[in-house]
């Protein structure tokens, strides 16, 4: 079935006006106190200063200004001259919270339809990890697998890796949790390995583009769906599928790079792979605004 762009062009032109009001909403001032008396009940040690709603309005900052940390403790203090209740907190402790930001998308509950895929993303500082992964100096870049709800255009799950991983690798880790009623992929993940996964979460004819010249293997998961595509020929199985709903997750891929650059700033392994999980987390906040 060929994708239809059936969107309310007057709901969606509000729905971006509202997105810029969100990037400079400060309306967790207004629970500041109530927050940290929250976070700071039963704490050992130094108590709080700064609420996690306050952080996370900072790490939206970080990432979509491109500010280093240094400038954006000068922006949130500009800022604070502005609004009353806002304390500003200084590089070191911004660095800290962002960086050890615990945020996570919440998985659907009803079956969905995903489209899979991944993306690479540069490294401005290769950094001790890039430098000695496998005794080799890598390329330079990471990626980041990922799955989407076509209907929704929203993120489920996301993996992050270097870039010797192959794609079809992180089919398990993406969808081992998410409720399926069928996905699409392109022909990276044309593997035995990914049909027998697929038949075990109850998808038997998933929208998995078929290689040229595939070989049927008598009994194997990717038998009939192989005897399916060839059957059909591609331009009659996409519309069976609906395969062009698989450039949703090309979409997301374009947007955040769009919003918040395509480099990742930090050195570390773990820096990155947290750096990465929070432009996509806050994309997914941003949808939903």
């Amino acid at each position: 079935m060929a994708y239809e762009d059936n969107r309310n062009w007057r709901e969606y032109n509000e729905k971006l006006v509202r997105r810029g009001w969100f990037y400079l909403s400060t309306d967790f001032v207004n629970n500041w106190d109530e927050e940290l008396l929250k976070m700071n009940k039963n704490k050992n040690g130094r108590p709080y200063r700064y609420p996690e709603t306050f952080i996370q309005f900072c790490g939206l900052a970080y990432a979509f200004l491109h500010l280093p940390y240094r400038q954006l403790e000068g922006f949130i203090q500009a800022l604070s001259g502005f609004v009353p209740g806002l304390l500003a907190a200084d590089y070191s402790t911004l660095w800290q919270r962002i960086t050890n930001l615990e945020l996570n998308i919440p998985i659907p509950d009803n079956d969905l339809v995903v489209a899979v895929d991944s993306t690479g993303m540069k490294v401005t500082n290769r950094g001790d990890w890039m430098r000695e992964s496998h005794g080799v100096e890598r390329r330079g870049w990471i990626k980041v697998h990922i799955a989407v709800d076509v209907e929704t255009r929203k993120p489920v799950t996301f993996e992050i890796t270097d870039e010797t991983v192959t794609d079809h690798e992180m089919v398990k880790p993406l969808l081992e949790d998410v409720k399926l009623e069928d996905s699409l992929m392109d022909g990276a993940y044309d593997k035995e390995g990914v049909f027998d996964f697929m038949k075990e979460k109850g998808v038997d004819m998933p929208g998995i583009k078929i290689r040229k010249n595939a070989i049927v293997k008598a009994g194997s998961s990717r038998a009939e769906p192989v005897l399916e595509f060839m059957k059909y020929g591609y331009h009659s199985w996409k519309i069976v599928h609906g395969y062009g709903r698989r450039w949703a997750a090309e979409s997301v891929f374009s947007a955040i790079k769009r919003i918040f650059g395509e480099t990742v700033r930090a050195t570390s392994k773990e820096g990155m792979i947290r750096e990465v999980r929070r432009m996509f987390t806050f994309y997914t906040i941003i949808l939903s605004v």
